[in-house]
């Protein structure tokens, strides 16, 4: 549906690099990278709202690189909702619709519906909650029924409750058949909205694939650190061995060519115990003293200084009640071949 071709926008001090991006019909896609990384700027390009330097921009077979904003029916909804503070629920969702040859009023009624906003018809932006403004935001911008929805970080500025909450309103309107480009910082809202994703960096497109692709075997270390995989090790490979700059050995699962790079390894992927593990078992075993245990959430990362290398593993609270694991004490960690991945 969505076609990027070579896209380029060169700005002082910062460029976005020549982008080939394709997007299918329907699809959630998901744009992640950190702060900086030109985000914001290539969904603006896409809406018309910034000009680009160099390339083109396709919807099905109709070039829209030079058409107006208002001629392309692609909706963006910001972070910041930019909800006109005079008018009311009711006006703001139906701004859009003075500009629409199509005006579909029970489209709209049926999106106000949707997003539970009826009962807030009257009421003005101002006096509404963070997670009401981002719903009626997604209403202003799905009343126009656009080819596309743009969303900037819908999610960034809204509480965990409220965060729960847009989530399943963006579940339920993609599952009505509408294609959704979002951007996020956040790799976890990847895991739970999207099917393919893109890795942004530095205006660069380091990785694009499905989300568990990305996350399983990330293309290199930039985009390892960014979705999670914590524990990265400069390395040397001989055949199915890597021995890290610490002097670390590692055993893998099958031989590599090159002969040097880096290793990655989630968090999730450590076990650690108090077992004392045998030489004939699978897997690569080290011991280590546990430095620190932090609360993450869901989680407690627990990290394991081995020699001069560090370790962060993740346990489940319950996990960790049992164990009775505690900082300064020696741990073994456990490593299976098959979860170390070569970058």
């Amino acid at each position: 549906m969505i076609s990027l071709k070579g896209l380029s926008i060169d700005l002082p001090g910062f460029c976005l690099e020549s982008l080939y991006l394709d997007i299918r019909v329907n699809e959630f896609f998901m744009i992640v990278g950190p702060s900086g990384a030109g985000k914001t700027l290539m969904l603006e390009a896409i809406a018309g709202l910034q000009e680009i330097s160099r390339g083109e921009i396709w919807v099905g077979d109709r070039n829209i690189t030079f058409l107006p904003p208002e001629k392309r029916n692609i909706s963006l909804v910001y972070q910041d909702y930019a909800l006109f503070p005079h008018l009311t629920v009711e006006e703001n969702v139906s701004y859009g619709l003075r500009f629409s040859k199509e005006q579909d009023r029970p489209y709209v009624k049926h999106l106000i519906s949707l997003l539970k906003i009826q009962d807030l018809s009257d009421r003005r932006p101002l006096t509404l909650s963070g997670g009401e403004q981002q719903r009626v935001a997604l209403a202003r911008a799905l009343a126009v029924k656009p080819r596309l929805l743009l969303l900037d970080e819908p999610l960034s500025a809204l509480d965990p409750v409220f965060r729960e909450e847009i989530q399943d309103y963006l579940k339920k309107l993609h599952s009505e058949g509408i294609t959704i480009v979002m951007v996020t910082h956040d790799f976890g809202e990847v895991l739970s909205l999207g099917e393919k994703v893109a890795v942004l960096k530095d205006g660069i497109l380091r990785q694009v694939g499905d989300v568990s692709e990305v996350f399983r075997c990330p293309a290199d270390p930039l985009v390892a650190d960014f979705v999670g995989m914590k524990n990265l090790f400069p390395c040397d490979f001989v055949d199915n061995r890597a021995k890290t700059s610490e002097g670390l050995e590692f055993c893998l699962n099958g031989n590599l060519v090159r002969p040097s790079g880096f290793l990655g390894i989630r968090p999730e992927d450590i076990t650690l115990s108090r077992e004392i593990y045998s030489s004939s078992e699978e897997g690569n075993v080290f011991t280590g003293q546990v430095v620190s245990i932090i609360s993450r959430g869901t989680v407690f990362e627990v990290v394991v200084r081995v020699g001069n290398s560090r370790f962060v593993s993740y346990m489940l609270a319950s996990s960790l009640v049992e164990m009775g694991l505690h900082v300064d004490e020696e741990i073994n960690l456990r490593i299976k071949s098959e979860m170390i991945h070569a970058l």
